[in-house]
């Protein structure tokens, strides 16, 4: 119990560096984050604000954060990967991000970081992959904008995926975790709520 609620804290901890906001200041465009449409403190914007170095960078962090403490939970701990304990571990680093008790709990939206969590999960490739599968279909062959409903229904839809592939209870129920803190900070965001539009790749 003692070392799981270890790494749950550090999962957390981890997940609450927010890396937008600790790299926008070096390359002096912290105040360039405010004008940005959603204002979240992600990969995207850091592209955005901060230009590719700032966003290859922060893209990293956000990723490893996630990745680290749930790959050394299981590598510590190899008879880990079937517990009840996992699905918390993978879903401390999202809700870290989410909610970063270093920047008054102000974070971003933890898409990066839910990447990072899957990948971490080095003896099953599965998840990561469904992820990536369902982002890039409903950005590429079923096209749906804004990114608030695309980023909602390819998690989901990944959700369902997840459960009927991998077939692991202990799993399914982090990605669940996982898919409750990205759609509960969807929906909470400042991000303008636009009409839902649906384009297809066979239809220019």
């Amino acid at each position: 119990m003692v070392y799981t609620m270890m790494f749950i804290l550090f999962g957390y901890l981890s997940g609450s560096l927010m890396f937008a906001r600790i790299l926008l200041p070096l390359f002096h465009k912290e105040e360039e984050l405010a004008d940005c449409k959603d204002r979240n403190p992600g990969a995207t914007n850091a592209f955005l604000c901060g230009g590719t170095l700032c966003g290859v960078l922060t893209l990293i962090g956000d990723v490893a954060k996630g990745a680290v403490p749930v790959y050394l939970f299981l590598t510590l701990r190899p008879e880990a990967g079937s517990g009840a304990a996992l699905p918390f571990v993978m879903a401390a680093p999202v809700l870290g991000h989410a909610y970063p008790v270093f920047f008054r709990f102000l974070g971003g939206k933890g898409i990066a970081t839910s990447f990072g969590c899957l990948l971490g999960l080095a003896m099953d490739s599965r998840p990561l992959l469904l992820l990536a599968a369902s982002f890039l279909f409903f950005s590429l062959v079923v096209r749906i904008q804004p990114h608030f409903y695309r980023t909602m229904i390819a998690f989901l839809t990944a959700l369902v995926a997840i459960a009927a592939v991998v077939r692991s209870t202990v799993i399914t129920f982090g990605f669940l975790l996982i898919c409750g803190v990205v759609c509960l900070k969807l929906h909470q965001s400042k991000e303008e709520r636009e009409a839902v539009k649906v384009g297809f790749l066979w239809k220019r």
